[in-house]
């Protein structure tokens, strides 16, 4: 069963950091890029990050560019999305996805499976 479960959300204040953990199982990362998306309150799913392990593919949206970095622990099958200077403007339900594809991008209509999301708030 294929199961990706996100945690590391919280609240924390303009220029702050977290990091947000996906722990991906029941597939091989070999086989399915992990993307980072994120939703706001009345606003569309927006594509936030991807990466793919075989290939290294790693993409960013122009608006984190710089400040999140997307990443893989091959040995616990998790991947991070590290976010340094957060900006009220980065508030959303954090959901990571997967796609089988070594050439992913940031459509979230190309992913198949989903977390059930962790939440970020950050305060001005």
């Amino acid at each position: 069963e294929v199961q990706l479960v996100e945690s590391g959300g919280g609240l924390v204040q303009t220029g702050g950091s977290l990091r947000l953990s996906c722990a991906a199982s029941g597939f091989s990362l070999d086989d399915y890029a992990i993307g980072w998306f994120r939703q706001a309150p009345g606003k569309e799913r927006e594509g936030v990050s991807c990466i793919a392990r075989r290939t290294g593919v790693t993409m960013y949206a122009d608006s984190v560019k710089g400040r999140f970095t997307i990443s893989i622990d091959n040995a616990k099958n998790t991947v991070y999305l590290q976010m340094n200077s957060l900006e009220p403007e980065d508030t959303a339900v954090y959901y990571c996805a997967a796609e089988r594809t070594v050439y992913p991008g940031l459509m979230p209509w190309s992913y198949e499976y989903w977390g059930q999301g962790t939440r970020v708030g950050v305060s001005s």
